[in-house]
């Protein structure tokens, strides 16, 4: 176990912002917020996912939106009113909390939540990353109910999904709900036992995502490269680097849909990635041979400084490095890939599992 302190936020958000494949909320915005909560509310511990007790009762929480309008329209503590709405509708009081996602401000939302609750959180999450949609997450692909959700906006409003026939259906209405709620709101399930987080979580990744943003900083204090230091700490590779010439960005739907292109510089002149976007990065084409696609991470980074440029603060002429990075284990089963392979997004391609050399 370990506190979740102030002191550490900075980290978090840098190593989440990286994780979060673009996605999942602005990682800055988040750090604000979570700084306030702890100010108020104090620290947040952090529990290994073996050191959950095993008649806890461990609550998903997370924001819900498109990130383009979450850095105008900033969260208040809509997580914790949805995580008492559910609370309250299930008869069931949480023993702990554990984040959604780990990427973006996701990864510190539920230390928001917990701070106000004054309840530990779980070093895991349902994605490993940043994935658009409710029903991607492992909790769901590995049978643990996705229904009742409660839903709360930053106005007082809150709402119950009972039930739904199967987790993209809950992420329909979600959505549609998230939408009339001008498309900001936070979310919490129905609780899930010690044995379920143990099974179908992502382990270790609030622990990962400090070390990340860790990295990335200690590597501004020595002088040494950045982009190293972040593969150094997750194995992963460069896919390529250049500077950003072209983005088509759009809210629709209830989320930030684009393309992005990228000229390439220095090892990768001559030639242009294209990358493909909803809220997170979906699928990257090197002239328009695929070389990365989800469920892998797709990751773009400033290129001198190794820290993270979500899908909302991309803009021409940024100088920007995109990292590749195995995605979690549990997301290349048949039952993983069902839910988040590039097939599933309407691209006509199997997924190819990112090659990385061996140290």
């Amino acid at each position: 176990m370990w506190q979740a302190t102030e002191d550490v936020l900075e980290a978090v958000a840098i190593g989440a912002g990286i994780l979060g494949t673009g996605g999942g909320g602005n990682p800055y915005i988040g750090r604000l917020r979570a700084r306030q909560a702890m100010r108020r509310w104090g620290p947040v511990s952090v529990m290994a996912p073996e050191e959950v007790p095993e008649d806890a009762r461990v609550i998903c929480v997370g924001g819900i939106g498109a990130p383009t309008v979450g850095i105008e329209k900033v969260r208040d503590l809509q997580s914790y009113h949805a995580l008492r709405a559910i609370e309250e509708f299930t008869g069931e009081e949480a023993t702990a909390l554990i984040s959604n996602e780990i990427g973006g401000s996701n990864s510190v939302e539920v230390m928001i939540a917990a701070a106000k609750a004054g309840l530990p959180i779980v070093d895991a999450d349902g994605m490993g990353r940043a994935f658009p949609e409710f029903q991607m997450k492992t909790f769901f692909v590995y049978g643990v109910p996705f229904c009742p959700m409660a839903i709360a906006d930053e106005k007082g409003n809150s709402i119950i999904i009972r039930e739904t026939i199967t987790p993209a259906w809950a992420e329909r209405l979600a959505r549609a709900a998230t939408i009339q709620m001008g498309c900001v709101a936070c979310y919490a399930v129905a609780p899930m036992s010690a044995e379920q987080v143990r099974t179908t979580a992502v382990p270790n990744t609030l622990t990962l995502a400090r070390d990340l943003g860790n990295a990335v900083m200690q590597a501004h204090d020595t002088g040494d490269d950045p982009l190293q230091a972040i593969l150094g700490t997750c194995p992963g590779r460069i896919l390529f680097s250049g500077k950003v010439v072209d983005l088509d960005r759009r809210t629709t739907g209830g989320f930030a849909r684009g393309t992005l292109a990228i000229d390439g510089l220095d090892d990768f002149a001559r030639q242009r990635m294209v990358i493909d976007f909803q809220n997170e990065n979906l699928i990257a084409r090197v002239d328009g041979e695929i070389v990365c696609t989800v469920p892998d991470l797709i990751c773009a980074v400033t290129t001198d400084g190794g820290e993270p440029v979500t899908t909302e603060l991309m803009r021409y002429g940024l100088r920007v490095t995109i990292l590749g990075f195995p995605a979690p284990a549990l997301w290349t089963t048949p039952q993983g890939l069902h839910e988040s392979g590039p097939r599933h997004f309407g691209y006509d391609t199997d997924y190819i599992p990112l090659q990385v050399a061996a140290d």
